[in-house]
């Protein structure tokens, strides 16, 4: 039995870190709470739509057929998270035997396998978890047409590319490296005037066109949201060193500092290799860089200017990691595995113990608390509306764990996002008296609030300030607080 063991280990290694690092998170996993993006995704699958305000919806449907089959809980949905990115990993792992030597494969896994990218795909629901599955996927099947001549696989590459734009609109610079990639290889230019690539496209556009349609429907709000509308005004866009500061830190944290700094030198002598020497590299790393650069370097050279979110540079590490893999050096690898471990134990201690409180709605702790919380006033208030001035954070969640709605920041004239979508005209609640639930995430005292947020103030005939909520962990302490309102008269925007 030993010897059996010992040589499938011997066979196959990148499996097992495979095995290894999603036991790892496996583990961890039970102790992860529910977080404000699994109950507002979860809330797109609840309203079935070809699109949604802010995202498409693939992640939507995702967990609507996962909690569908097996019950609306905390668990199932991220076990629905974990299940992909677990299915992303061993299709990123087909793709990196595409290109890599044995022993180089090795490191390109390591370098997935370890990073805390693949923890938060593991462990949230966001767009970016089968953004990263269907983008492995083209990838896949555009190196079989493009360097094996499969020609079925021009039509899967349409349907993957097609599908991770119902994933994430970053899905655009899939098409676009894949145009990239045929121009400047001298070798693959003739591809262009073949049928492959353009049936290909044709195929992406058809599988993405229901949020086309969704959008021509609602006035392309969701195309303006995600560009013109997260854009700042030119006054607001300049040169910001503490941007980049934070770019990198995020980065390095996400994927590790070795792995990012060599990818930042990388970008370097490619971009210098080209544009001095107009030395173009091998094919296969040609097509690795057409998928890689646009993304990674982008946001880097905007990243001075503007906030980058840390997941906004998650798809460039797919082929990232298969093109670090040939300069990553080997002593680096035992140190990246160690770094990942203790990382992954701290945020065990972290989930269990709660030990550094975080100071945001971007956290899994004691929202269920809070939920319990507001069934009570609910009850002592059964004629009262329930709202949220925090965004679409607090509502989400209450609306995941409460069959009653809450509404959003639409109710008081501000963008809901999805909420507004779902609710575009308010006059049912004209005239009906509301409890607000206002999140205090940097509260100093457990004490009512002396003021009443300016910006409720209009909607209503009246504003009584109530108790607080107060959320304390096992100790006694207070680590949330929730502000609260009755709210009387209700007037629409």
């Amino acid at each position: 039995m030993k010897a059996t063991i010992y040589r499938i280990y011997k066979e196959q290694p990148v499996l097992w870190l495979i095995l290894f690092f999603q036991a790892l998170r496996l583990v961890i996993l039970p102790f992860m709470g529910l977080m404000p993006q699994d109950a507002y995704y979860y809330l797109y699958g609840q309203h079935l739509d070809w699109s949604y305000f802010d995202h498409p919806g693939m992640i939507g449907y995702i967990l609507r057929g996962a909690t569908d089959l097996f019950g609306s809980s905390v668990r199932v949905v991220k076990m629905a998270d974990f299940t992909v990115s677990t299915l992303s990993l061993m299709v990123f792992y087909s793709l990196a035997k595409n290109f890599l030597s044995k022993p180089k494969r090795t490191v390109a896994m390591v370098l997935a396998c370890s990073s805390i990218l693949w923890s938060m795909l593991s462990m949230n629901s966001t767009p970016d978890v089968p953004l990263v599955l269907f983008w492995s996927l083209s990838l896949w099947s555009l190196e079989k047409a493009l360097f094996k001549s499969k020609s079925f696989h021009w039509l899967l590459a349409g349907l993957w590319m097609g599908l991770a734009f119902n994933s994430k609109y970053t899905a655009v610079l899939l098409p676009f490296g894949l145009m990239l990639f045929l121009i400047l290889s001298p070798t693959q230019r003739k591809k262009l005037l073949q049928a492959g690539p353009w049936l290909s496209l044709i195929v992406c556009c058809a599988v993405a066109y229901p949020v086309y349609y969704w959008n021509a429907e609602n006035d392309f709000v969701s195309f303006a949201f995600q560009s013109t509308g997260r854009s700042n005004s030119v006054s607001d866009f300049g040169f910001k060193p503490k941007l980049l500061g934070g770019f990198i830190a995020t980065q390095m944290a996400l994927v590790f500092p070795a792995a990012f700094l060599t990818l930042v030198i990388l970008c370097y002598k490619y971009i210098k290799r080209i544009i001095i020497s107009w030395k173009l590299p091998s094919d296969k790393t040609l097509f690795l860089g057409a998928f890689f650069l646009p993304t990674f370097l982008g946001f880097l050279l905007l990243s001075p200017f503007y906030w980058i979110k840390i997941n906004w540079l998650v798809p460039s590490y797919i082929s990232g990691f298969i093109l670090l893999a040939y300069f990553f050096k080997r002593k680096w690898i035992r140190s990246q595995i160690i770094i990942s471990i203790v990382i992954h134990l701290l945020i065990l201690i972290e989930l269990t113990t709660y030990i550094v409180p975080i100071r945001s709605d971007d956290t899994w702790w004691g929202w269920e608390a809070l939920s319990e919380e507001v069934s009570k006033l609910r009850t002592n208030y059964p004629d009262h509306f329930f709202f949220s001035a925090d965004n679409y954070k607090t509502a989400a969640v209450l609306r995941f764990y409460q069959d009653a709605p809450t509404y959003s920041t639409n109710v008081i004239g501000e963008n809901g996002l999805q909420f507004g979508i779902l609710d575009p005209d308010l006059g049912f609640l004209e005239g009906q008296n509301a409890i607000l639930i206002d999140s205090d995430t940097r509260f100093k005292n457990e004490t009512a609030p002396e003021t009443i947020p300016a910006k409720v103030i209009p909607y209503f005939k009246d504003i009584q300030i109530l108790a607080p909520i107060i959320l304390r962990n096992k100790q006694g302490k207070a680590i949330r607080k929730f502000n609260v309102f009755a709210c009387m008269n209700y007037k629409k925007p």
